[in-house]
């Protein structure tokens, strides 16, 4: 149980608290608070002088928008922006709950009345564009996943694909989303035609296939070197044996390249988060980016500090997100080195 519970927290990143699991099981009890003090005390002490120097320094800069906000400024507008949430959420339960009981009261006085149910159409909150967010970056990587996984896949296995391809991604991969974004959007504005019953508006589309572009490439490279680096041996049993393409495949490349590919999607996702924030500005996809343009063009007093609720927003998600991809990637490849 105890082993069980360390490797548990090892893998999933939560080392904060291996200290904790030694001391309760009896463990030299200086030596695991020395060393919950340098994974944990040393942060802590970091991040708080981050926060004094930076409440001092904030109100000696002053911009078109005011004085820089202190981390009390942006505390408040973070608990701002989440009551604005509440609030929404309160009419529209309102809303609805109003338009159920005109409803009910118009069958009650004609049985074979036509009812129609009408979507609230409040305004996005905070935690609307942060899901927006989320969801756009996921549907990005998705597909970037999907595309750089088996193309990896052939250019590991084939010398001859991987010299014709290898030109093209040395090419494309260091274009910025801001280069993309146009071509993307004449694309989709000509291909994708929005009606009533449309699943997708344009700007998510817009939003998601910038994020494919420029987060494909570390799943497709890395996902190629681990398939060119499987042992030898293990290929040349394989051929002994005689098996088809798509069992060498199953039991032996994707086996051996699995870490390879996580770290590659690992990288991919972190990518696809910061273009996401580029694209959504641009694309006027409703998320974080859309938001903190939003904010900048408003130029109110407290503009200021709800983008830098944003800036902290996305970077703490950006950091959540890194850790769960790499939760699973130590899943599949704890205890090797890559």
């Amino acid at each position: 149980m105890y082993n069980s519970l360390i490797k548990f927290l090892t893998i999933t990143g939560l080392t904060w608290f291996v200290p904790l699991v030694k001391i309760a099981a009896g463990d030299n009890v200086n030596q695991q608070l020395r060393q919950l003090f340098l994974i944990m005390g040393v942060p802590i002490f970091a991040f708080i002088l981050f926060l004094g120097v930076w409440g001092f320094s904030a109100g000696q800069i002053n911009t078109s928008l005011g004085a820089i906000p202190g981390p009390s400024a942006v505390w408040h507008e973070a608990g701002g922006l989440l009551a604005d949430h509440f609030s929404e959420r309160a009419k529209a339960e309102e809303y609805y709950q109003k338009q159920a009981e005109r409803n009910a009261q118009k069958l009650a006085e004609n049985p074979q009345a036509e009812i129609k149910v009408r979507p609230y159409n409040g305004q996005a909150t905070y935690l609307d564009k942060i899901f927006t967010s989320l969801y756009t970056v996921f549907a990005g990587f998705l597909i970037a996943s999907l595309i750089a996984v088996p193309l990896g896949l052939l250019c590991g296995m084939s010398p001859v694909i991987n010299t014709a391809i290898n030109p093209l991604i040395q090419i494309f991969k260091p274009v910025s989303p801001l280069a993309w974004l146009p071509i993307v959007t004449l694309v989709v504005s000509a291909v994708y035609v929005t009606t009533d019953d449309s699943w997708f508006e344009k700007s998510f589309i817009t939003s998601a296939i910038t994020v494919t572009l420029c987060s494909l490439w570390p799943t497709l490279i890395n996902t190629a070197v681990g398939v060119s680096s499987i042992d030898k041996d293990l290929i040349n049993v394989a051929k002994v044996l005689r098996l088809n393409w798509s069992t060498q495949i199953k039991k032996i490349v994707l086996p051996s390249a699995l870490p390879y590919i996580f770290t590659g999607m690992r990288l991919s996702l972190g990518v696809g988060w910061m273009v996401l924030i580029a694209a959504e500005m641009l694309a006027q996809n409703p998320g974080l980016g859309k938001f903190v343009w939003d904010e900048f063009q408003n130029g109110s007093s407290n503009s200021l500090g709800r983008i830098m609720v944003a800036v902290f927003t996305i970077g703490i998600i950006g950091f959540i997100l890194d850790r769960i991809m790499q939760s699973v990637q130590n899943v599949f490849a704890f205890g090797r080195t890559l």
